[in-house]
């Protein structure tokens, strides 16, 4: 009757509707996120507290040293030894060399952060031998690997000094050419290194992915090689040579520090060379330093010329270091005229005062005409030679 009477009671052309009952949640949905949120963040406290990572989160890199496998027989050759008969040294040594640890320190380029990682030593110290020809005994360990030293008199600037006739250089007009910026980019490093006579000199850059093997292949195919050492130039940090750049602005130590890290780049050079530097190599007090270093650890040192107010010359000269500088470079305009036209005067120098030396890039204009010209070079009288040779003949002059 209810219903009945509602009807009857409602307006024409209008219904009731009926009213249904929602479901509430006993919360609000601003509620609900500030609880997620104090979840999340009561997991992560939990987590950093309870948590048994010391480097907060860094990525990290495992990395397998597995020990060499003991050849077959030398184990029982060993325990067969007779009581009170030392091992031999050599098989002490590699023993000893497995169980050290070596710490090698990374460098970010970008940001200078330094992180050391720690290896077993068995595998740091075979990096160097990796690379064929050279004098293990002209090697010292830095904190970032091994550097060139000297030796009972031995100096890497004479070890590693290319084979020439220095009889004949002697008695003739001689030219010196260092291609220069090699180890980044391996294919025209490549092609300086096949398509460039022997007797050119090869300059790498710190900077290449596998500097080491590229060297290698170098004096494989009997060129000498220098490596190059990146300071300041004058519109730095415009102009920036890349990580680890001497700077005038650093103390004697640090920049020292600097050096050891690009001459632990890879070894068998016989000298170093400015890269760039323009403000770096005429300033006396920092450039002091570095002469004394690279001299005491028996390096040569090559001036590419690009600064006529370098102070290397006389603080080469003050070491009794070997020491050369570049009359120019030869491909300033690269172009087949202009290079030829460089070369030439070279010869014209050669013939003037004995000894020459131009630098150039590894531009494939260069290479090229570096090769057509070097082929009749001494049917004109005149010897191409490695750098230590023109070095040597100048300080002989």
């Amino acid at each position: 009757m209810a219903e009945t009477a509602d009807d009857l009671s409602t307006p024409l052309g209008q219904q009731t509707a009926r009213r249904k009952r929602r479901f509430r949640l006993p919360f609000t949905g601003i509620q609900a996120l500030a609880g997620l949120l104090g979840l999340f963040l009561a997991v992560f406290a939990g987590f950093a507290i309870f948590g048994d990572n010391p480097l907060g989160g860094e990525p990290v890199v495992r990395i397998a040293l597995r020990p060499p496998a003991t050849p077959p027989g030398q184990g029982e050759k060993s325990a067969m030894a007779p009581p009170g008969v030392a091992e031999p040294a050599k098989s002490a040594s590699k023993q000893a060399a497995s169980a050290e640890q070596k710490t090698v320190t990374i460098i970010d380029g970008s940001s200078g952060k330094r992180q050391d990682v720690v290896i077993g030593g068995d595998a740091a110290d075979k990096a160097p031998a990796m690379m064929a020809g050279v004098e293990q005994r002209l090697l010292e360990k830095s904190r970032y690997g091994m550097i060139p030293t000297m030796f009972e008199g031995q100096k890497p600037f004479t070890v590693y000094a290319a084979e020439t006739d220095r009889a004949k250089a002697a008695k003739m007009p001689v030219v010196s050419i260092v291609v220069a910026g090699l180890g980044v980019g391996a294919a025209k490093t490549t092609d300086a290194i096949m398509k460039l006579p022997s007797a050119v000199t090869l300059a790498f850059t710190p900077y290449g992915s596998d500097p080491s093997k590229l060297a290698e292949r170098a004096r494989a195919q009997r060129h000498e090689i220098l490596l190059q050492i990146p300071m300041e130039p004058f519109d730095y940090p415009d102009n920036d040579p890349g990580p680890q750049t001497l700077l005038t602005t650093l103390s004697a130590d640090a920049n020292l520090d600097r050096l050891y890290w690009h001459l632990s780049r890879f070894q068998g050079y016989a000298g170093i060379a400015n890269f760039m530097g323009a403000r770096f190599v005429v300033t006396d007090a920092v450039m002091q330093p570095i002469i004394r270093e690279a001299a005491k650890r028996g390096l040569g040192y090559l001036d590419d010329g690009s600064a006529p107010r370098s102070t290397a010359p006389a603080l080469a000269a003050a070491q009794a270091m070997p020491f050369a500088k570049a009359d120019f470079a030869i491909d300033a305009v690269p172009t087949a005229a202009e290079i030829d036209r460089a070369l030439a005067k070279l010869e014209s120098l050669a013939k003037e005062r004995g000894t020459a030396i131009g630098v150039a890039s590894a531009l494939p204009i260069s290479i090229e005409r570096i090769g057509v010209w070097s082929k009749a070079l001494e049917s004109r009288g005149i010897m191409l030679v490695p750098l230590t040779t023109a070095m040597l003949k100048s300080r002989s002059g």
